[in-house]
C-alpha cells in the first residue's frame, strides 16, 4: 500500500545533528496519521508521501522546518523563590505560559548567586537537523482516527 491521505503510517527513524550524531532514534517504530494532521513535521511528510512499505528517506531539515530558530526571548532570568522546588538543579523542566498563552516547558540552565536561569527554546532549536526513516507499514485510517486526527492503538494515541 501507498502511503496517502489519511493512512496510518509506521516508521522507525533516526534524527540526527549536521555533524551526524545521532540525536534520536526510535526504540519501537511510531505510528502517525498521514495528511496534513501536524502529527510529523511537513517536511518530513512531503518526504514520505508516495512511498510504500519498506521504503527509506533521508531529509535535511532547517531549524524553521524542525525545532524552529532559537529565540533569545525564551531565555529568562528569575529569582529562586518563584520556584516551587526549594531544591531547583540545571536540566529540571518547568512547565510555564508564553504571552499567547501557550504551554511552554522551561529548562534550568544554570542557578547562582539566588537567581534561575530558565531556557523555552527546544534543545535543537536553531539547528539543522537530518531526518532518516524507514516506512514499517501503511495501513488505511479508520473513522476514528481521521475525526480525532491521530492514530490510536497500537503506536498511536490512548483514550
Amino acid at each position: 500500500m501507498q502511503v496517502k491521505m489519511n493512512t496510518v503510517v509506521t516508521i522507525s527513524y533516526e534524527l540526527k545533528d549536521a555533524d551526524g550524531n545521532i540525536l534520536e532514534k526510535s526504540k519501537d517504530p511510531i505510528a502517525y496519521l498521514h495528511g496534513g494532521h501536524d502529527n510529523i513535521f511537513p517536511k518530513v511528510e512531503e518526504a514520505i508521501h508516495g512511498k510504500k512499505e519498506g521504503d527509506k528517506i533521508e531529509i535535511g531539515l532547517e531549524p524553521a522546518d524542525a525545532f524552529g530558530e532559537y529565540d533569545e526571548q525564551l531565555v529568562q532570568i528569575e529569582p529562586i523563590t518563584a520556584f516551587p522546588e526549594s531544591n531547583v538543579k540545571e536540566g529540571m523542566q518547568f512547565e510555564g505560559e508564553n504571552e499567547s498563552g501557550d504551554v511552554v516547558v522551561y529548562t534550568v540552565t544554570n542557578v547562582a548567586d539566588g537567581k534561575v536561569v530558565v531556557d523555552g527554546n527546544h534543545p535543537w532549536a536553531g539547528q539543522r537537523v537530518v531526518f532518516s526513516a524507514t516506512i514499517d507499514n501503511v495501513r488505511d485510517a479508520n473513522a476514528e482516527e481521521i475525526s480525532h486526527k491521530h492514530v490510536h492503538g497500537e503506536g498511536g494515541h490512548h483514550h
